[in-house]
């Protein structure tokens, strides 16, 4: 149980509000009648907020992350996340995906 509670942890310092929420209700409802609940809530927002590999190369290439992150920044980006694919991943790799997705196979 620690070594879940230590990834939601980590999980929820870097990922959306959404999913910080159901990390923190997690660890609120841990050891508790309502655990179960709380993993199926957060589970869930896994699912929705981990993004797939072909949502991270199409956001890296858009013109919104180049005003996000300036044209340099946001083909360094591109380059990473079609590395990524060509790799073989099926989602982003940063903290808060990583976390995430570790954070389920924990629970499951």
């Amino acid at each position: 149980m620690d070594a879940i509670r230590e990834k939601v942890q980590e999980m929820i310092s870097h990922c959306c509000p959404e999913l910080k929420e159901a990390g923190q209700a997690w660890l609120d409802a841990a050891g508790t009648e309502q655990e179960a609940e709380a993993t199926q809530r957060l589970l869930a927002e896994i699912e929705e907020d981990v993004t797939p590999i072909d949502g991270l190369v199409a956001f890296a290439g858009s013109d919104h992350a180049k005003k996000i992150f300036g044209e340099e920044k946001a083909a360094a980006f591109l380059a990473h996340a079609q590395e990524l694919k060509a790799s073989g991943a099926l989602t982003c790799d940063c903290p808060a995906c990583s976390a995430a997705l570790a954070v389920k196979e924990l629970l499951k």
